[in-house]
């Protein structure tokens, strides 16, 4: 059984969910993005995978655990990319390839970032969750060229802003994804001061 209490002990993107519980997960990420957190009850989780809310309640004791969880499985994809990057203590290659998995996930998940930013709800648990701070810290470390200091944390942030509002903006909205996805590149880079970087 997984809970808000157990999720801040682990390593953001390390816990592994059972079956069942991604199927949990998996649902509740398309009706936070549709419906907000508040406006998801458990039992709508429930009815989209065709359980019993007591059978939800079985896997998750909260709703908050379930958002934590949520989060944490789409994150997780930057894992591999974040610690390859780190390994190469920030090498160009592997900071394009990680830059370029940010950027794909926000514009696959172009509905759920809108949420991620603006949902009071997860502003607030992710706010007061010390492995999901640890790993945003890792990632725009990296991204940052090892420095997180207050103007690069400043930075950081209109960086993550930059790419959420873009991704949900209404004039993007007609753009194919590799279109939107070479423009945020490159327009990225030049907040990072990477323009000269070979990233394409």
């Amino acid at each position: 059984m997984t809970s808000v209490e157990t999720v801040d002990v682990h390593k953001f993107g390390s816990l592994r969910y059972s079956e069942a519980q991604m199927r949990v997960l998996i649902a509740a990420l398309d009706l936070f993005a549709e419906h907000g957190v508040n406006g998801t009850s458990l039992q709508m989780i429930a009815d989209d995978i065709g359980v019993t809310k007591a059978a939800v309640y079985h896997q998750f004791r909260t709703k908050e655990a379930i958002v934590v969880g949520a989060v944490e499985i789409e994150l997780g994809n930057l894992e591999g990319a974040l610690e390859a990057a780190e390994a190469d203590a920030g090498g160009p290659e592997a900071v394009e390839t990680l830059l370029n998995q940010v950027i794909k996930l926000a514009i696959g998940r172009r509905r759920l970032v809108g949420t991620l930013q603006h949902d009071p709800v997860i502003i607030r648990l992710l706010g007061d969750h010390q492995p999901f701070q640890q790993f945003m810290q890792r990632l725009f470390t990296v991204l940052l060229g090892g420095k997180f200091d207050a103007q690069s944390r400043v930075r950081a942030a209109m960086i993550a802003a930059a790419i959420g509002g873009a991704v949900t903006h209404p004039l993007v909205a007609d753009l194919d994804d590799e279109t939107l996805r070479s423009e945020l590149l490159g327009l990225t880079q030049r907040l990072l001061g990477r323009a000269d970087s070979s990233m394409d």
